[in-house]
């Protein structure tokens, strides 16, 4: 209930910033999730690269995963 009082205090607060503001924040907010989403990517990536060497990836078609469940 309380991230709705605030999300809903927020939108109030928005709309009194003028048009050129709101559209500034719209374009900070967006480049902020962008710049979030890329280090989540990089996280991503240097994890699955530690995996890959250390052996815990397999490589493989989906027959030989297949085989390797049914196994």
């Amino acid at each position: 209930m309380e991230h709705t009082s605030r999300f809903e205090a927020v939108l109030e607060s928005v709309e009194t910033l003028s048009a050129d503001d709101q559209e500034l924040l719209l374009d900070l907010i967006r480049k902020r999730l962008a710049e979030r989403r890329r280090a989540e990517i990089a996280t991503n990536i240097a994890e699955s690269r530690a995996e890959y060497r250390a052996g815990r990836v397999h490589r493989g078609t989906v027959d030989d995963l297949m085989a390797e469940i049914d196994a």
